[in-house]
Protein backbone atom coordinates (compact mmCIF):
# COMPACT_ATOMS: atom_id res chain seq x y z
CA UNK A 1 0.00 0.00 0.00
CA UNK A 2 1.23 3.31 -0.91
CA UNK A 3 1.50 5.87 1.90
CA UNK A 4 -1.67 7.68 0.35
CA UNK A 5 -4.03 5.00 0.45
CA UNK A 6 -2.74 4.40 4.19
CA UNK A 7 -3.46 7.75 4.77
CA UNK A 8 -6.85 7.29 2.50
CA UNK A 9 -7.85 3.76 4.96
CA UNK A 10 -7.06 5.26 8.07
CA UNK A 11 -9.54 8.32 7.36
CA UNK A 12 -12.08 5.55 5.76
CA UNK A 13 -12.14 3.89 9.29
CA UNK A 14 -12.84 6.38 11.28
CA UNK A 15 -9.09 7.90 12.18
CA UNK A 16 -9.91 11.33 11.66
CA UNK A 17 -12.57 13.74 9.44
CA UNK A 18 -9.50 15.50 8.40
CA UNK A 19 -6.59 14.22 6.53
CA UNK A 20 -4.15 16.05 8.26
CA UNK A 21 -5.44 14.90 11.59
CA UNK A 22 -5.06 11.32 10.01
CA UNK A 23 -1.83 11.71 9.16
CA UNK A 24 -0.33 12.72 12.63
CA UNK A 25 -2.64 9.80 14.25
CA UNK A 26 -1.12 7.42 11.81
CA UNK A 27 2.19 8.57 12.61
CA UNK A 28 1.87 8.89 16.48
CA UNK A 29 0.61 5.23 16.73
CA UNK A 30 3.18 3.95 14.62
CA UNK A 31 5.97 5.86 16.68
CA UNK A 32 4.47 4.58 20.05
CA UNK A 33 3.46 0.62 18.35
CA UNK A 34 7.36 0.71 17.28
CA UNK A 35 8.31 1.43 20.73
CA UNK A 36 6.77 -1.68 22.04
CA UNK A 37 8.11 -4.09 19.50
CA UNK A 38 11.86 -5.70 19.50
CA UNK A 39 13.96 -3.59 17.34
CA UNK A 40 13.88 -6.26 15.03
CA UNK A 41 10.28 -6.63 14.81
CA UNK A 42 10.27 -3.07 14.14
CA UNK A 43 12.70 -3.03 11.19
CA UNK A 44 10.79 -6.05 9.74
CA UNK A 45 7.33 -4.17 10.18
CA UNK A 46 8.78 -0.80 8.54
CA UNK A 47 10.07 -2.45 5.72
CA UNK A 48 6.20 -3.43 4.68
CA UNK A 49 5.44 0.52 4.83
CA UNK A 50 6.19 3.06 2.44
CA UNK A 51 8.75 4.77 2.53
CA UNK A 52 7.52 8.10 4.44
CA UNK A 53 6.43 5.23 7.75
CA UNK A 54 9.63 3.40 7.59
CA UNK A 55 11.58 5.74 10.29
CA UNK A 56 8.45 6.75 12.29
CA UNK A 57 8.06 2.99 13.02
CA UNK A 58 12.14 2.01 13.62
CA UNK A 59 12.96 5.74 15.18
CA UNK A 60 13.56 5.30 18.86
CA UNK A 61 17.19 6.12 21.10
CA UNK A 62 19.91 3.56 21.16
CA UNK A 63 19.76 3.41 24.78
CA UNK A 64 16.05 3.26 25.01
CA UNK A 65 14.57 -0.45 26.12
CA UNK A 66 11.25 -1.88 24.95
CA UNK A 67 8.17 -0.38 26.09
CA UNK A 68 5.98 -2.89 27.45
CA UNK A 69 2.29 -1.19 28.01
CA UNK A 70 -0.64 -2.83 28.82
CA UNK A 71 -2.94 -1.40 26.14
CA UNK A 72 -4.08 0.99 28.92
CA UNK A 73 -1.08 2.95 29.30
CA UNK A 74 -0.40 2.31 25.28
CA UNK A 75 -3.85 4.69 25.36
CA UNK A 76 -3.23 6.73 27.58
CA UNK A 77 0.74 7.37 25.83
CA UNK A 78 -1.15 7.77 22.30
CA UNK A 79 -3.46 10.40 23.78
CA UNK A 80 -0.58 12.17 25.08
CA UNK A 81 1.55 11.83 21.93
CA UNK A 82 -1.74 13.51 19.98
CA UNK A 83 -2.45 16.28 22.02
CA UNK A 84 -4.49 17.76 25.06
CA UNK A 85 -8.11 17.20 23.18
CA UNK A 86 -7.21 13.48 23.05
CA UNK A 87 -8.61 11.36 25.68
CA UNK A 88 -7.60 7.29 25.77
CA UNK A 89 -11.08 6.77 24.22
CA UNK A 90 -10.67 8.60 21.32
CA UNK A 91 -7.05 6.63 21.13
CA UNK A 92 -8.81 3.69 20.96
CA UNK A 93 -10.55 4.12 17.81
CA UNK A 94 -7.79 5.99 16.07
CA UNK A 95 -5.04 2.69 17.25
CA UNK A 96 -8.20 0.85 15.92
CA UNK A 97 -7.84 2.69 12.45
CA UNK A 98 -4.46 2.44 12.33
CA UNK A 99 -4.05 -1.35 13.41
CA UNK A 100 -7.09 -2.00 10.50
CA UNK A 101 -5.22 -0.28 8.27
CA UNK A 102 -1.87 -2.62 9.18
CA UNK A 103 -4.28 -5.29 8.54
CA UNK A 104 -4.21 -4.16 4.69
CA UNK A 105 -1.14 -2.74 4.04
CA UNK A 106 1.11 -5.63 5.37
CA UNK A 107 1.15 -9.27 5.11
CA UNK A 108 -0.93 -11.75 7.52
CA UNK A 109 2.56 -13.09 8.81
CA UNK A 110 3.62 -9.35 9.95
CA UNK A 111 0.48 -8.79 11.58
CA UNK A 112 0.75 -12.28 13.20
CA UNK A 113 4.85 -11.34 14.50
CA UNK A 114 3.79 -8.03 15.43
CA UNK A 115 0.64 -9.57 17.42
CA UNK A 116 2.86 -12.16 19.22
CA UNK A 117 4.75 -9.34 20.75
CA UNK A 118 2.21 -7.46 22.04
CA UNK A 119 -0.30 -8.12 25.31
CA UNK A 120 -3.38 -9.77 24.73
CA UNK A 121 -5.46 -7.10 25.61
CA UNK A 122 -4.09 -5.37 21.79
CA UNK A 123 -6.09 -7.84 20.22
CA UNK A 124 -9.54 -6.36 19.96
CA UNK A 125 -7.55 -3.19 18.61
CA UNK A 126 -7.29 -4.97 15.55
CA UNK A 127 -10.25 -6.22 14.85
Amino acid sequence: MQYDEIIKTVFDHGGSTERETAEKITRVVLADLGKQLTADEAKDLAGQLPQELESVVTERNPDDDQVNDDVDDFLRRVAKHLGDQVDPEQARSHVRAVFATLNKAVTEGEVADLRSQLPAGFGPLFE
